[in-house]
């Protein structure tokens, strides 16, 4: 194991920080996971798989109904869970930095611009989330490699 963390520190460029200052970071970054895997699977995934009318009418106003809303609300949930998993944590962040970058897309060109704001104030904790774990996409690819 310790071969592994080598070849990922080696790989991303990582070097050890003071110690009270790595704890600060480690505490903050996991403590943005687990809002956002809260915001994205409970607040926003949810409603979209129970069809709470307010989704409902948004789908449909896009005109992409019932699909497009289940669609959106799984990978909201899944995408969350996976922001939990140490292995996966980075990957999920890319993943929802991509679906902001559409959702205010989306909400600009469709929607009339309201609630735009939402998606660019995200994006950029997301993205640090993406790069701060970016070891993990590391190990993820080097299991991956080691299978096949």
């Amino acid at each position: 194991m310790a071969t592994t963390a080598t070849t990922v520190a080696a790989a991303t460029g990582t070097t050890t920080a003071s110690p009270a200052r790595g704890r600060v970071t480690r505490i903050a970054l996991r403590t943005l996971q687990v809002l956002f895997a809260v915001f994205f699977g409970v607040a926003s995934g949810v409603p979209k798989l129970i069809a709470h009318p307010t989704a409902v009418e948004s789908f449909d106003k896009l005109g992409w109904g019932a699909p497009g809303m289940y669609t959106i609300g799984a990978l909201e949930l899944l995408g969350g869970i996976a922001l939990l998993i140490p292995l996966l944590s980075s990957l999920a962040a890319t993943a929802f930095v991509g679906l902001m970058i559409g959702a205010f897309i989306v909400t600009v060109t469709a929607l009339g611009g309201e609630n735009a704001a939402t998606p660019l104030v995200l994006i950029p904790f997301l993205a640090w989330i993406a790069w701060a774990r970016r070891d993990r996409t590391v190990e993820l690819i080097a299991r991956l490699r080691a299978r096949s």
